[in-house]
């Protein structure tokens, strides 16, 4: 049996989208970590069609790249000015038929806005329409409001199980057309011939006064040529958003699409409603999710590892069994069972070792910590390297700008520095190296030697009292100072009696 030619995919991706009210067009929005276009992009891959046209108007300069980066394969097709999607479908056609001949077998036609369809869905429209010999077969959806939307035609009582007859748009609707649930997603899969001619024979008289690709069902049905509609097992795939708001409630579908998918893997998701995740991050089971989280990019979660709550974890790889809460990551590796937080920082190129500890307050950025050091608190650590099994205490710095070039630390293993040192980079600390608390280094410290660079401390007796005479930091000190010399005088009387303090030869 001859296996099924693979699709020739068209995407229409030239629309302005005016109620975005924003200088980026619609298409390029995000949601979950991807462009709209983006996700169509990812839905129509995985049918691996045998050619892929973008079709690309509004907003070219922005979108164009965007197709190129994300879609390297794709043929771009200009349509300026826009004169309705059927114009835009037949320009994709002949963009294809110059570059490598006309479409054969089915042409699969996506809307660049219609982020929500899946793979899987798409794969069931086209066997449909291929399995049932369909020249049109539309992927229609029974929607609560279908407000906006073209409504699907059928007889003999326009129930979804009755023939397709055509569509219809919303602004040409007859009252009785109006009150129909099922809609047109804008999503259709043709027969390439019968396509190429019905494209040809459109017109403008309509509504909109523009070429419409949902009358090429008309002009089949006319033709007496068999069409169909598939519908959506799940209506919320043929949402789309034109403005803000609807923009945030796809991103929130999409949301729960992605948390749910995770939590049937086996990853504990707290609270789904707080938890946010892109599209490319991984999870592995019995990794835990804690709330107020978001995962994006490409971040990747190890099995047993805890993270949250009230994280942003960007680009960033979280290790089996590590502890990560509130902090944010971003391009970071956490080993192995380390330990992250609270309120972290750590920036692109930050390697923490297997059992390794950023604490509260620290942030890092371009650093390799070893294997079980320990940053716990309050430190700054940048370009540096630091081996295994260090200890950096409190209000550590490297200073590794000189306000033109980085410069970097590097910290052997078992080393230790003190509370408030600055490392002045370039700074070498060898293996076993002492560096005391207060200490600024600006020289390399030897293995197994200790560091002081501070200066010796001075006390100046009677400073308070002669600078701030009777304030009460003077009073106080006048006060502790009669108490100590009242202290002193009476022992000094113990030991003149044969008190407590001496004692007396003969009590032996």
């Amino acid at each position: 049996m001859t296996e099924p030619q693979a699709p020739t995919v068209i995407i229409l991706a030239a629309g302005e989208g005016k109620r975005m009210k924003s200088a980026k067009p619609k298409m390029l929005h995000e949601l979950c970590g991807r462009t709209m276009l983006g996700h169509v992009v990812a839905a129509a891959r995985e049918l691996a069609p045998q050619r892929l046209a973008v079709v690309v108007g509004k907003g070219r300069d922005l979108v164009a790249p965007h197709v190129e980066r994300i879609a390297p394969e794709a043929l771009l097709a200009v349509q300026d000015p826009q004169n309705g999607t059927g114009q835009a479908t037949r320009l994709a056609l002949e963009a294809l038929a110059a570059a490598g001949g006309e479409a054969q077998g089915t042409v699969l036609v996506l809307l660049g806005d219609g982020a929500m369809v899946t793979g899987a869905t798409l794969r069931h429209l086209v066997a449909e329409h291929e399995k049932a010999g369909n020249v049109v077969t539309d992927l229609t959806a029974v929607v609560p409001d279908p407000t906006g939307l073209g409504r699907i035609l059928r007889e003999p009582d326009g129930t979804p199980e009755g023939r397709v007859i055509g569509i219809v748009e919303e602004k040409d609707c007859t009252p009785a057309q109006a009150t129909i649930h099922e809609v047109n997603s804008g999503i259709f899969a043709f027969d390439a011939k019968l396509l190429r001619d019905a494209l040809s024979r459109l017109t403008t008289d309509n509504a909109q006064g523009e070429e419409l690709l949902t009358d090429v069902m008309a002009i089949a049905v006319g033709d007496g040529l068999p069409v169909g509609a598939v519908v959506a097992a799940d209506f919320h795939e043929v949402l789309a958003a034109n403005d803000r708001a609807q923009l945030a409630d796809l991103r929130r579908l999409m949301n729960q699409r992605i948390t749910r998918r995770w939590m049937v893997e086996g990853v504990t998701i707290i609270d789904p409603a707080s938890t946010w995740i892109d599209v490319q991050v991984t999870l592995e089971p019995d990794a835990v999710v804690r709330p107020n989280t978001q995962l994006e990019g490409t971040t990747s979660i190890a099995t047993g590892a805890d993270v949250g709550p009230n994280c942003t974890l960007r680009d960033t790889v979280v290790g089996a069994g590590a502890r990560v809460t509130n902090a944010t990551t971003d391009g970071a590796e956490i080993g192995p069972q380390a330990t992250v937080g609270p309120y972290t920082y750590l920036r692109p190129g930050t390697k923490l070792g297997r059992k390794s500890k950023a604490g509260g307050f620290v942030e890092m950025k371009k650093s390799t910590i070893g294997e079980g050091t320990k940053v716990p608190h309050l430190a700054y650590i940048g370009d540096a390297t630091i081996g295994a099994y260090c200890n950096i205490g409190a209000g550590v710095i490297t200073a590794n700008y000189d306000g033109y070039e980085k410069f970097p630390t590097h910290i052997g293993d078992h080393a230790f520095v003190g509370t408030n040192s600055t490392l002045i980079a370039p700074a070498e600390v060898a293996d076993g190296a002492y560096i005391a608390a207060g200490s600024a280094v600006n020289m390399p410290v030897g293995p197994g030697e200790l560091a002081v660079a501070r200066g010796r401390q001075r006390n100046i007796a009677g400073y308070v009292e002669r600078k701030r005479p009777g304030s009460p930091a003077a009073q106080a000190a006048q006060a502790a100072e009669a108490a100590r010399e009242q202290s002193t005088g009476s022992e000094g009387e113990m030991n003149a009696t044969g008190g407590e303090s001496g004692g007396s030869p003969d009590a032996v």
